[in-house]
């Protein structure tokens, strides 16, 4: 794919930050084509690209018409150890599409994925990564055609809301607080990575860099508002937690819900429950009509099922798509233990 070139007039550079509204507005364009509402607002594309170790040189790419003008962007990802899941994703604006740009991003995206080999374990399976929304049949052809496979489907599930959702059931020795960013950044980390292990697809990665990353989107999103990132304790001992957004790019009365985990020994108590529903209701209380997270349609743990009974429905399901760079020994949870309980999170 590195043979490919851009049509005659257009140019390839790397992005700078001064290019961020530009690249948000391409961003909003395609996902409007797409799914129907923006997906990209400002502050959070520059906090992503200001995060510690990503490199807007080297990371990304952007596409220039003959004017000037920013009709397509790729970045790829690789910032942790050990460097054997490498993300990408790009855009081309709609009106440039079936000129080649988007094939010419996606080559430059592999070459810069491949820089990974130089890092990763030497036994290890090295994979380059992407997304694709399922009706975006586009995207899923240049992927498919480029040697991508889909691996995996992931859903978008939301709960539309036209009054104060009821009241939480805390299990009993549960209290539940807000999160304070002077002491819980560490130990809130520690039950988010102890959660998460059994997460399909889960590669361990060194606290110390993935603690960098957080300290990084805390302190420079200023939108970050610790009273809704919910942590539930247990004899002082963080064993859940639901970390919520109240602005979303898809409009004022839309909230997220990032992160909704449980300790596996809090598992199938009806925390999580407890946990989705005080959050509702913060962010109800907001003015959030609809709140939405993301889930693995094959969740290990049964997390779909939780949301559904919780009352949210899918909105729309995505694909993972997964190209290998390198065969080796896969560092990626892909089942569990045999024997293993399915638990309440996403």
């Amino acid at each position: 794919m590195s043979s490919m070139k851009l049509p005659d007039g257009f140019a390839l550079r790397p992005a700078a930050l001064e290019d961020v509204e530009e690249v948000v507005a391409l961003f909003n364009r395609c996902s409007m084509e797409v799914a129907g509402e923006t997906s990209h607002d400002v502050n959070e594309q520059s906090v992503d690209w200001r995060t510690p170790g990503f490199d807007l040189d080297r990371d990304t790419r952007v596409v220039l018409d003959g004017e000037g003008r920013i009709v397509g962007c790729a970045e790829v990802w690789d910032l942790e150890e050990p460097h054997v899941k490498i993300h990408c994703w790009g855009r081309v604006d709609p009106e440039h599409r079936g000129r080649g740009i988007g094939s010419v991003l996606l080559g430059w995206e592999e070459e810069r994925g491949r820089l990974a080999l130089e890092s990763a374990p030497k036994d290890a399976r090295v994979t380059l990564n992407c997304g694709a929304i399922v009706k975006d049949a586009a995207s899923r052809d240049l992927l498919e055609t480029n040697g991508f496979e889909p691996i995996r489907y992931f859903r978008r599930m939301v709960i539309e809301m036209s009054e104060l959702p009821p009241e939480p059931t805390w299990p009993e020795a549960i209290t539940v607080r807000g999160f304070d960013p002077d002491r819980d950044v560490e130990p809130a980390l520690h039950a988010v990575r102890d959660t998460f292990s059994d997460h399909w697809g889960h590669v361990d990665t060194p606290f110390e860099e993935e603690l960098v990353h957080w300290r990084h989107w805390i302190e420079e999103d200023a939108e970050f508002d610790p009273a809704i990132w919910f942590l539930a304790e247990s004899d002082g001992r963080i064993v859940g937690q639901s970390l919520c957004w109240a602005k979303r790019p898809e409009g004022p009365e839309f909230g997220w819900i990032y992160i909704v985990g449980v300790d596996r020994g809090w598992r199938r108590r009806g925390l999580a429950l407890a946990l989705l529903r005080h959050s509702f209701r913060a962010l109800y209380e907001r003015g959030k009509k609809k709140v939405g997270l993301g889930v693995d349609a094959e969740s290990l743990t049964g997390a779909n099922k939780l949301y559904e009974k919780a009352g949210m429905k899918v909105a729309r399901e995505s694909i993972a798509y997964e190209k290998e760079l390198r065969s080796g020994k896969d560092l990626a949870l892909r089942t569990l233990d045999e024997g293993e309980e399915s638990g309440e999170r996403d």
